[in-house]
C-alpha cells in the first residue's frame, strides 16, 4: 500500500481482538459467497490482504469445503510469519489446505495480480484505504472476476452504556481521525459499495458489531484508549476532559459496568461474469 499513514498493528492487539471479530463476521454471507464458489472445480486460491495474524484464515478455512490455497499478504513480515504459522491445515471436508507468504504493498493491486485467485479476502483494511486505492481494488477484481469478501470496516457509530455527554464529541473527533489525508475511515463501506457496484457487482452488506461486556474488558478498555487517544490526537482540546472520562470509563470497565457496541459492516461483492450476469 502505497498510503504511508496506514498503521503498523501489533500482534497484541490483533490477538485481543480476533475472539470479538469471530462473533462479528456476518456469517450470513458465506451462503451467496458458497453458491458463487461452486463454479470452482479444481480447488480454491484464496488471497487475504492485510492478513495480520491470520484471523480471517482461521475463521474461513474451516468453513470451506475443497482443497484450499491461501496466498498471505501483508506488509509487516514478523505479521506474516505468524499468520502462515497459525493457518489451519485442513478444509470443513477434511481437504488440505495450502499456504503462501507474500509480503509487500496491498493499495495497488491489479487484475494480472488476482489471475487465478477464487477470493480476495481481507479484514479491517478497507478504512484504511484512500478512494483512489478503492476504486483499483473493485477494478482489479472485476477485471479478473474475482469475488470479495471484505470484513469489520469500521462504519463511524459507536454506543457507550451508560452513556456520557462527551461520547458524541469523541466519536465525531474519532472519525475526523480515521478520515485524516484522504483515508476513507468510516465512509469505506459506502465508498467500496459504489465503486464495486460501478464495475458491475452484485454487492451485499452486512452488520458486523462487536458487543462488548464485562467478559471482553481486557479489549474494551484497550480499544477505548485507543478511541480516545485517537480523538485528542484529531481534537487537542478535548484533552482536559478526555482525561477525567477515560478514568471513569476504564473504571467502570473493570467494575463490569460498561458496555459498548462498536459498529462495523462485512461487504460482499459478486462480480458479473464475462458474457453473462451475476
Amino acid at each position: 500500500m502505497s498510503t504511508t499513514d496506514v498503521p503498523s498493528y501489533a500482534p497484541e492487539w490483533l490477538e485481543l481482538r480476533e475472539g470479538a471479530d469471530a462473533a462479528a463476521r456476518a456469517s450470513g454471507l458465506l451462503e451467496p459467497l458458497l453458491r458463487h464458489l461452486k463454479r470452482e472445480d479444481a480447488g480454491l486460491v484464496i488471497r487475504d490482504l492485510g492478513c495480520g495474524t491470520g484471523s480471517m484464515g482461521r475463521w474461513l478455512a474451516p468453513r470451506l469445503n475443497g482443497p484450499q490455497h491461501w496466498i498471505l499478504n501483508d506488509r509487516d513480515p514478523a505479521l506474516l510469519e505468524l499468520a502462515a504459522v497459525r493457518m489451519p491445515r485442513t478444509a470443513a471436508d477434511g481437504s488440505r489446505v495450502t499456504v503462501a507468504a507474500e509480503p509487500g504493498e496491498i493499495g495497488r493491486l491489479t487484475a494480472e495480480d488476482l489471475a487465478g485467485t477464487s477470493l480476495l479476502t481481507a479484514s479491517a483494511l478497507l478504512d484504511v484505504l484512500t478512494r483512489d486505492e478503492m476504486d483499483g481494488l473493485a477494478k482489479a477484481c472485476a477485471r479478473a472476476e474475482c469475488p470479495a469478501l471484505l470484513a469489520l470496516s469500521v462504519v463511524g457509530r459507536v454506543k457507550l452504556t451508560p452513556a456520557e455527554p462527551l461520547d458524541a464529541e469523541l466519536a465525531a473527533a474519532f472519525n475526523a481521525h480515521q478520515r485524516r489525508n484522504g483515508l476513507l475511515g468510516p465512509d469505506a463501506v459506502t465508498a467500496a459499495s459504489e465503486a464495486f457496484a460501478r464495475q458491475g457487482a452484485t454487492v451485499r452488506a452486512h452488520p458486523s458489531p462487536w458487543r462488548l461486556g464485562a467478559d471482553e474488558a481486557a479489549l474494551t478498555a484497550e480499544w477505548l484508549q485507543g478511541w480516545v487517544g485517537a480523538a485528542c490526537e484529531q481534537r487537542p482540546g478535548l484533552a482536559s476532559r478526555a482525561e477525567a472520562y477515560l478514568r471513569r470509563r476504564l473504571a467502570a470497565c473493570e467494575a463490569g459496568q460498561l458496555q459498548v457496541v462498536v459498529h462495523h459492516s462485512d461487504l460482499l461483492a459478486l462480480p458479473r461474469p464475462a458474457g453473462g450476469t451475476s
